[in-house]
């Protein structure tokens, strides 16, 4: 343990002002919650569908026996057609799947070697179920089909034998498998001495038995691949791993061909069965109503609880609760549909004896001849007495009353089952991670519907690892993923700069370097703050600006916060140890080592050394980071001699799990955020970038409006550009990207490119986020949205700042979806997630943007018109007249004054929407009617927000900002386009323009001063300046006196001690000192040092390679632009040509589209009309009017807002997933770290300051709701999906 401090500096200074540093955003409490009661329901709705699934297809045998009542005899092929219909289904959804992704991805045509293998194994295992389930199964009771079914895994247990003794990889899974194949075989023999024993004359019995058993063994050769790929894997054979690597790489080409032949396979069996069999198909359309209806409803709960099952039973996998909600649930199943078909049977045989008042006991065979073979065929009253009846009709058959008959049959069964069990028991041992690939869960795309739970058991990957597998494969999948905090920041607020620095060290406490458990990643976080740098008072040095200073001391403050989080009164550490400040190239460099061993790097950028602003500062980290520090050690490595080809293979991999976090300079985030992007990253390889759910804060209505802005935009746009194809654009602001993808072909070069045409300074310069992901998905990396990845920002406040911020994103935007809709043959053919479809979407979603103000004036119109009761196309004069003169104005007037109109206009058109919104509302109370259009399209908006809302529970609140966003729409898409297309040309950055005052610094360790106090404070920071700089007495009194008038008045406090620095330093050591005051870095030491006496640091200097990078980089990439008069002149003209021609085109557009609508509206030219009706559906009279032109526009808005709204609920249980899994695993985790470091210390009990309420907290009651699936059994070395490990 660590030797408590005894020296403590300041022992009457404990008391400290400590920011809100917990998570207060996510309610985890109701989350553990939430998922508990997610993980219960998957599980009984896998249990549920499971049995419906196969008690309905049970339901369709019995209905199929020739002796069954409730369909007659000639109605039997009937049934046997909905049979082959539940066989083929889930064939034809991969069918489907297969040739989409055929079309639209990657497909290779497959080798000859490779069709014949499947086609043969395919053939075997079709005409094995067709003949299995349409031809014996109908022929045999209801306990033998019941069990029969599990049999299925007769031969995965002999080939997961197989496969371990020819792999030469024995574990303990072996002895079960072998187990499990001698049961099974037992079964069998018991079944066929079962049905022998009854009449050995009765050939069709035989039969209908060795269809039966040869049935099941051909299905059983349904998992061959899950087998073949272990031998193909391990095998020394070239052939074989060939052979395995086409299967993989033609897999949607060998779907369709095989999906083709099961269906054709299936077919012919079931055409040729039913003449066979003497029945006749034409009674199919003569089926009576009653029994049309019967079978429709059987059939139709077998297909749609099959296709459920499957999906909720692989959301339980990707959950990490494979044993609650997939293992148990499915071994289940077979029991409970026994016992479903069996104990009505036996109740209805035990009233049939106590209805008949005898003594005598009467035994089933006795009941079969009196209760169930004379029984009325007709099918009026309840339906439910006759299917028992039809199930007690399959026993009949056997002697139920007879024990050995009993025996056999349970004895049968109960091998089978065990023997199912046996083969899967590896599934219990399962290591998946957070989340988990499909492909990597299951070996095949298909389920089988006629025995669901079979199918998803035996499906599962099987893998055969070894104790020196294990490690091995341990060693290659606990390779740390790199990760690079890269921030950039300007002139960001302290309480700005305080957010990131508070996130970055609770990740720091979340994550620690020294002594961690934890082994997925390490972070190391990089400050690049622009213009950092001011000259000094009259002189021209250079100095730290008020800014840097700020975040010196925002560094400073939190580093003692979380130093201090566990210790006692008297262990405070007050001093920062390990800190440095180094003279660079580009400015300078301050390091810090945080608390728990982590660096934070702040890189002081001087404008007038290296090119400011954002793009080159992203620039700056890319080269630094990924070129220097990560390709440098291996071009040293390959000058010494090392294997090119093994340099290759390192380089790949790190590039592949080193990330870049891109943060603006005011983002809060929890840990939890972050490893939520990282699980998207490390799981899906062709992931190139995600981004997190942003949420803007702040106060005021320009906040307000942002708020519901950014939910609806994350809600629908962004979920829908997700599940669709791809996200077109990461915010810089909290985004996770994979340096593999950014050092990728015509990404971070073409990233470094100076703008020198008109149109890259839009595309390039003023959405540079945008931008960078445009290249990342024209070189076919994919771009996702995480929405449990939650992250926080400053948005702008007031009206002039958002219309800036705008003015930017609005071009820009439109400059890159117009890049990507120019490339789409290119970038359909390189991304496989952007398809053509996908691309069409986008262009619809162009056009509308490029309409909106027109559509606006249309919505302004139809206000008019409401509330005025004039005609239509006098109203759209009226609408039209306003934006057309603001828009005259833009052009003549300056930036501010354009804005102060847009503001003016914006309160007008604001109190004109509330009007409407309240006129239709009144409207529809009194016409007690919603069906006009104003009406439909306000109510139909309104519940797609209040559901979407209600799916997102934790922002439900954001719905009061909706009414705002409503009356503000004419504001956000008329006038702000407007101001944005007119002022183009400027290409300034629109925010954070005007340097604020500076803020007083005014920390919690910070203690004011008395007038003595700040006077030697003053003369201590003089005499290092004094020293720094060499200067004479005169100024140095000139300096005295500026700074001693930029003082404020202190107020009086008691003295502090009089040991203070300057008063114990003498004369003689400051003469000493002197003599090392001579560079720029000892200087910026003192001028750091003297903001606060905890300040400790030291010089330090870049060894001779780093420098000469970073002279390199500059000189090649971010040299400092000239100020060229004549270049800037050239390209303001060219940017206003530019801008000329771009908005002749935008407007005439939109004047187009007004005149056509004006003309359809004055002349009545296709005129549609309605009737209007009430809520009962009858006519009121009354008729409204919708031109084909409108109606057009809204039908597409209307397909776009219902594909948004499915992709958002497909997104929402899939984010779902995602987080009950990493509920189930980090926090656990998480708990596990802590106890250890609790451990270590015996002063936490009486600690002062308890630990703060991050992430690592979550698992403070998880104790109460611990419900792991994990094993932490070392002595087991199989079970592991994917060949994935546990992810921590």
């Amino acid at each position: 343990m660590e030797e408590p401090n005894r020296d403590l500096k300041r022992p009457w200074d404990t008391c400290r002002e400590v920011p809100v540093i917990e998570d207060e955003h996510t309610p985890w409490k109701l989350l553990k919650f939430l998922k508990i009661i997610a993980l219960f329901a998957v599980a009984i709705i896998v249990f549920g569908l499971a049995i419906c699934s196969k008690a309905s297809f049970l339901l369709l045998i019995t209905l199929s026996h020739e002796d069954t009542k409730t369909l007659q005899a000639e109605q039997k092929p009937v049934a046997l057609l909905c049979i082959g219909c539940s066989l083929i289904a889930p064939t034809v959804l991969v069918l489907l799947k297969s040739i989409w992704k055929a079309c639209y991805k990657s497909s290779k045509l497959p080798r000859k070697s490779s069709v014949a293998l499947v086609l043969f194994f395919e053939f075997l295992v079709s005409v094995g179920l067709a003949v299995l389930t349409i031809v014996a199964m109908p022929h045999l009771d209801i306990v033998t089909n019941v069990a029969i079914l599990n049999s299925v895994a007769v031969l995965s247990g002999f080939l997961q034998a197989v496969a371990q003794c020819t792999v030469k990889r024995m574990n303990i899974f072996l002895l079960p498998s072998i187990v499990a194949f001698v049961v099974m075989v037992v079964g069998y023999c018991l079944f066929l001495v079962l049905y022998m024993m009854k009449d050995p004359a009765d050939v069709k019995t035989a039969v209908w038995v060795g269809l039966a058993v040869g049935g099941s063994i051909l299905v059983s050769f349904n998992w061959w691949e899950n087998y073949f790929r272990v031998v193909c894997v391990k095998s020394k054979s070239n052939i074989l791993k060939n052979l395995f690597e086409d299967l993989n790489k033609s897999q949607n080409m060998l779907h369709i061909m095989s999906s083709l032949l099961r269906i054709v396979v299936t077919a012919c069996v079931l055409g040729a069965y039913v003449p066979l069999a003497q029945m006749d198909w034409d009674i199919v359309t003569s089926i009576p109503s009653r029994e049309t209806r019967i079978i429709a409803i059987i059939i139709g709960v077998q297909l749609i609880s099959s296709a459920l099952c499957h999906w909720f039973a692989l959301a339980a996998c990707k959950m990490h609760a494979v044993r609650r909600c997939f293992i148990v649930p499915l071994y289940l199943a077979s029991l409970a549909v026994m016992v479903l078909f069996i104990v009505p049977v036996i109740l209805d045989y035990q009233d049939h004896q106590l209805n008949l008042n005898t003594t005598e006991n009467i035994n089933f065979t006795s009941y079969c001849a009196e209760a169930v073979n004379v029984r009325n065929q007709s099918l009026s009253g309840n339906l439910f007495p006759h299917l028992v009846l039809d199930v007690t009709q399959t026993l009949c058959f056997l002697d139920m009353s007879n024990t050995a008959d009993i025996g056999l049959l349970t004895g049968a069964a109960a091998s089978w089952w065990i023997g199912l069990v046996l083969v899967t028991i590896h599934i219990w041992y399962f290591n998946i991670n957070r989340i988990q690939k499909t492909q990597d869960l299951f070996g095949r795309r298909l389920y089988e519907g006629a025995f669901i739970e079979q199918s998803l058991l035996l499906n599962t990957r099987f893998n055969i690892r070894t104790r020196k597998s294990k490690k091995k494969q341990n060693k290659e999948d606990d390779i740390p993923a790199m990760i690079y905090l890269c921030a950039t920041m300007w002139h960001e607020t302290y309480e700005e700069m305080m957010n990131i620095m508070i996130s970055m060290f609770r990740l720091d406490k979340y994550r620690p370097k020294a002594g961690s458990k934890f082994n997925d990643f390490t972070f190391e976080a990089h400050l690049f703050f622009d213009d950092a740098f001011e000259n000094a008072q009259e002189t021209q040095d250079r100095h730290l600006n008020t800014y840097a200073k700020d975040l010196v001391q925002i560094i400073t403050e939190v580093h003692g916060i979380f130093k201090n989080l566990d210790k006692t009164f008297f262990e405070i550490q007050q001093e920062i140890p390990h800190q440095s400040i180094i003279e660079t190239p580009y400015g300078a460099r301050l390091v810090v080592e945080m608390p728990h061993g982590n660096n934070i790097v702040v890189h002081f950028k001087d404008k007038q050394k290296i090119r400011n602003k954002k793009r080159w500062s992203q620039v700056m980290y890319l080269y630094y980071l990924l070129g220097w520090k990560l390709m440098t050690k291996y071009h040293t490595d390959w000058k010494k001699g090392e294997n090119e080809t093994d340099l290759k293979i390192k380089i790949k991999r790190e590039k592949h799990n080193t990330y870049l976090l891109a943060l603006d300079g005011d983002t809060d985030f929890q840990p939890a955020a972050l490893l939520l992007l990282i699980d998207r990253l490390k799981m899906y390889p062709r992931v190139g970038a995600a981004c997190g759910r942003i949420h803007p804060t702040g106060s005021g209505p320009a906040v307000w409006f942002q708020k519901f802005e950014y939910a609806v935009s994350h809600w629908l746009q962004k979920t829908a550009e997700h599940v669709f194809g791809c996200v077109l654009c990461s915010p810089g602001c909290f985004s996770l990207f994979r340096a593999e993808a950014l050092m990728d072909d015509n990404v971070m070069k073409k990233y470094s490119t100076k703008s020198t045409e008109p149109s890259q300074y839009i595309q390039y310069d003023q959405g540079e986020d945008r931008w960078l992901c445009t290249l990342l998905l024209k070189q076919g990396w994919r771009v996702e949205y995480n929405a449990a990845s939650d992250a926080y920002t400053n948005a702008p406040q007031e009206f002039k700042e958002l219309y800036n911020q705008r003015k930017r994103w609005g071009p820009s935007t439109m400059a890159n979806v117009v890049d990507l809709l120019g490339s789409t043959n290119l970038v359909s053919k390189k991304n496989p997630s952007m398809s053509k479809p996908f691309m069409l979407y986008q262009l619809f979603a162009m056009i509308s943007a490029i309409l909106a103000p027109a559509t606006i004036c249309f919505m302004v119109a139809g206000s008019l018109s409401f509330i005025l009761n004039i005609s239509s196309a006098a109203a759209l004069v009226l609408a039209v007249i306003p934006p057309a003169i603001y828009l005259g104005l833009c052009f003549k007037l300056k930036a501010d004054t354009q804005i102060t109109i847009a503001a003016v206009l914006s309160i007008m058109y604001a109190f004109l929407m509330l009007v409407v919104t309240m006129s239709i509302i009144a409207s529809m109370v009194k016409e007690k009617t919603i069906l006009t259009p104003s009406s439909i399209f306000i109510v139909a908006m309104s519940i797609i927000y209040i559901v979407t809302a209600l799916l997102h529970p934790q922002e439900l609140p954001l719905l009061f900002y909706g009414l705002l966003y409503i009356i503000c729409i004419p504001s956000a898409y008329l006038l702000l386009t407007i101001y944005s297309m007119v002022n183009m040309n400027s290409v300034s950055w629109g925010t954070r323009e005007t340097k604020p005052a500076a803020e007083a610094a005014s920390t919690a360790a910070t203690i004011q001063q008395t007038k003595s106090q700040k006077v030697k404070s003053t003369f201590k920071r003089l005499c290092s300046q004094m020293k720094c700089c060499k200067k004479s007495h005169e100024r140095l009194q000139e300096e005295q006196l500026t700074m001693s008038q930029e003082i404020p008045e202190p107020i009086q406090v008691e003295p502090q001690p009089q040991n203070s620095i300057v008063d114990d330093s003498p004369q003689n050591e400051q003469q000493e000192e002197e003599t090392r005051f001579y560079t720029p870095a000892q200087c910026w030491k003192a001028q750091v040092e003297s903001l606060s006496s905890d300040i400790q640091l030291q010089v330090d200097s870049l060894d001779e390679d780093e420098d000469q990078f970073w002279k390199e980089l500059i000189e090649k990439y971010l040299e400092p632009l000239q100020n060229d008069k004549e270049k800037q002149e050239k390209t303001k003209n060219e940017l206003q040509d530019l801008r000329n021609k771009i908005n002749f085109s935008f407007f005439f557009l939109n004047a187009l589209w007004l005149v056509a609508a004006f003309v359809f509206q004055l002349f009545d030219v296709f005129q549609l009309e309605f009737d209007i009706v009430d809520l009962n559906l009858k006519k009121t009279g009354k008729k409204f009017q919708v031109e084909p032109m409108s109606l057009m526009f809204i039908l597409g808005f209307a397909i776009s807002v219902l594909l948004q709204f499915i992709g958002m609920l497909y997104h929402r249980i899939m984010t779902l997933i995602h987080y009950v899994a990493f509920l189930e695993t980090e926090p656990k985790q998480q708990k596990s770290a802590k106890t250890e470091s609790d451990s270590r210390s015996d002063a936490d009990d009486s600690s002062l300051f308890q630990s703060v309420t991050d992430m690592s907290n979550i698992s403070q009651d998880e104790s109460e709701f611990d419900l792991s699936d994990e094993s932490d059994n070392e002595n087991i070395y199989l079970g592991d999906i994917g060949d994935g490990t546990q992810e921590t």
